[in-house]
């Protein structure tokens, strides 16, 4: 039985489902991710064996491919949320983990380019934390 993946962007213009699992997820702190996401790290899932399918909104995803790089980035055109792009000759499926509507299955397997880590990513869990905005 295969394992099928639900998600979408931030608008909802964009759905797609993905058959088949997820062999690695990696938290990436390399400066390019850094620059993409606007944040710590990327969070990406990877396979070499599932499918991707637009269900709705494909010719609203733009791909990015960052000149000299392996860097691809694809995201919705309309409000700019990561989605899943196909890299390499279409043999490696990259879901970025925070598109997913279903459950993730797998914890990530290692935090990588953490050299590029940024300097006040470090502690984290010690920072104060509300299930909320706070007040």
């Amino acid at each position: 039985m295969s394992t099928k993946h639900h998600g979408s962007c931030l608008c909802g213009k964009v759905h797609f489902e993905i058959e088949g699992s997820f062999e690695s997820f990696y938290l990436c702190h390399c400066e390019y991710c850094q620059k993409d996401t606007g944040s710590a790290h990327a969070a990406n899932l990877f396979s070499t064996n599932a499918s991707l399918s637009w269900i709705s909104g494909e010719e609203l995803v733009t791909t990015f491919n960052l000149p000299s790089t392996q860097h691809i980035k694809s995201f919705c055109s309309h409000c700019g949320s990561a989605l899943p792009n196909m890299q390499g000759s279409g043999e490696l499926l990259v879901v970025p983990a925070g598109c997913l509507d279903s459950h993730v299955p797998i914890k990530p397997n290692a935090h990588i380019f953490t050299a590029s880590r940024a300097t006040w990513d470090s502690e984290l869990e010690k920072v104060v934390m509300f299930e909320d905005a706070p007040a």
